[in-house]
């Protein structure tokens, strides 16, 4: 069966959302709507996304002058069109795949610090009129807007692909997934099921500014996650390993996929010899790379503007003062090439950048997007970010890392008489204000006069972000960023974040075992 369909179908079928897909082979024989025979990329003229979305120049000004006919201070139009595939692998055969299909634009006006928002999934000058007259009701006065001139805005491309993932049918991702499969079961003969999620997504943007911007970008995405479960004399072990990016179809390498098996492998039998270790204030140190959530959540979040303008965050008062010892220093990035959560430009369509928070111990900046940027009489981070055209943008962090240290990871470890090594987390929860947190430990093992000796199970660390802050004592050379699919929840909003760390020693974290 081949489907075809005109770009005003495809277009009122995207608005709809989600398409269901129980058959596979249909999804194998279909192709792609005609809209998108000829992908987009960042590199492609202003005048292809103009027909991309069925808009022009004249039209968006007539939008922004009803946005601003109340007296609004500023209006942005952001137009997105994003294609998400998906596959379910278990039982060693595919068993559930679809695709979801959104289209769209959002509309804000700001007034001060307020904002009006609205957004249609029809992009028609009708429906983007009467949505822009909505969102100019955050003003109370009545003024006519003249025509704003556009200026196109060139950005970089931090995450270049070789082949786009709607030239990519089905078929040729499915054996990538059950070659990740099979390799499973030749690791371990433990293993008795393996679960494989997999998934790509595409989005166009095209963002309009009432101060004449206007910039587009070609957004792509890879994500893949493998389960495990293994029995061992009646006992059950589960985990998992995950990588994702932006990246096309050519990060199914023979190294990725051996990396899958046996990273998921690995940490789920290694659970078969975990133990508790005894409760209580200890030395932990964070491993390099995944462990970096922890730095993400529990300090990264009370680096964002918004929380920090509200005097909510412990760090509002903290800009050019000491946090840290002098060898730490952290970022958050937006450039690093096709890392998950890199943006070529922001969703108020700034450029992005890489922004020092703590550089040698010292808090330096907030995370800015436009309304904190004019509150802090700042210049924006290029951190304003949204999960669609149905919401706001608002601080948001992209690649959050700490940079290397003077130390070695075998120097650390040696440091340590009775401690905890963690290596990957999961199940966190974290309060802002203060930045208390708690995380399970999903992997980790031991530390006993300076070795690695056991793997643990089934323990928190419980502690307080800016204090942890405080109590890094040695930070090693050995920086590594993880490659996990992170999305990061924020006021009900997911954006796609990564993150990273060297080996760090804290002095002490509250770990939560069993009873000495």
């Amino acid at each position: 069966m081949r489907q075809t369909m005109s770009r005003r179908e495809f277009l009122g079928k995207g608005s709809k959302g989600l398409v269901a897909v129980t058959a596979i082979p249909y999804l194998l024989k279909s192709r792609l709507p005609e809209v998108l025979a000829m992908p987009l990329s960042s590199g492609m003229p202003l005048s292809e996304y103009y027909n991309h979305f069925g808009v022009d120049e004249k039209t968006i000004q007539k939008v922004m002058a009803e946005a601003l006919s109340r007296g609004g201070d500023y209006c942005d139009l952001f137009f997105q069109h994003s294609i998400a595939n998906y596959i379910g692998l278990e039982d060693k055969a595919v068993n559930r795949a679809y695709n979801n299909i959104d289209f769209g634009v959002g509309i804000r006006v700001l007034k001060g610090d307020q904002t009006g928002y609205s957004f249609t999934e029809e992009v028609t000058p009708a429906t983007m009129e009467l949505a822009a007259r909505t969102a100019a009701n955050i003003a109370n006065t009545v003024k006519k807007a003249e025509p704003i001139r556009l200026a196109p805005h060139d950005i970089p491309n931090y995450y270049v692909l070789k082949t786009p993932w709607e030239q990519v049918p089905i078929d040729a991702k499915i054996p990538h997934l059950q070659k990740i499969n099979d390799h499973v079961f030749t690791l371990d003969k433990r293993i008795i099921k393996c679960n494989i999620w997999f998934s790509n997504e595409t989005s166009y943007v095209l963002i309009a500014t009432s101060d004449g911007r206007i910039v587009h970008d070609y957004q792509p995405m890879g994500m893949i996650y493998v389960t495990c479960t293994a029995e061992q004399n009646g006992r059950r072990e589960e985990n998992f390993y995950g990588l994702g990016g932006r990246t096309g179809i050519e990060f199914f390498t023979p190294e990725t996929i051996d990396l899958l098996a046996r990273e998921s492998v690995r940490r789920t039998v290694a659970l078969f010899d975990a133990v508790k270790p005894e409760a209580g204030e200890m030395e932990v140190v964070l491993a390099a790379g995944s462990s970096g959530i922890l730095l993400h959540e529990a300090i990264g979040h009370g680096m964002e503007a918004d929380f920090n303008r509200k005097n909510i965050s412990i760090f509002a008062d903290k800009i050019n003062k000491p946090v840290a010892e002098k060898f730490v220093s952290i970022v958050d990035d937006g450039t690093n090439p096709n890392v998950r959560g890199s943006i070529n430009m922001d969703d108020e369509g700034n450029d992005s950048e890489k922004t020092f928070l703590v550089e040698n111990g010292v808090l330096r900046s907030y995370l800015h997007d436009r309304i904190s940027a004019a509150y802090y009489h700042a210049k924006t981070t290029g951190s304003g970010r949204r999960q669609s055209f149905r919401f706001s943008p608002m601080p948001r962090m992209r690649n959050t890392y700490m940079l290397p240290g003077p130390h070695t990871k075998e120097e650390i470890i040696r440091s340590v008489k009775k401690g905890l090594y963690a290596e990957a987390f999961t199940n966190g929860q974290v309060f802002i204000g203060a930045g208390d947190f708690t995380f399970y430990v999903k992997s980790g093992m031991l530390i006993e006069d300076g070795k690695l000796t056991r793997p643990v199970k089934d323990i928190n660390i419980i502690g307080n972000g800016p204090r942890v802050l405080k109590d890094i004592v040695m930070v090693a050379d050995d920086f590594k960023m993880d490659d996990g699919g992170w999305t990061c929840g924020k006021n009900g909003q997911g954006v796609p974040v990564s993150l990273g760390l060297p080996t760090v020693k804290v002095s002490k974290i509250t770990v939560g075992g069993v009873k000495a």
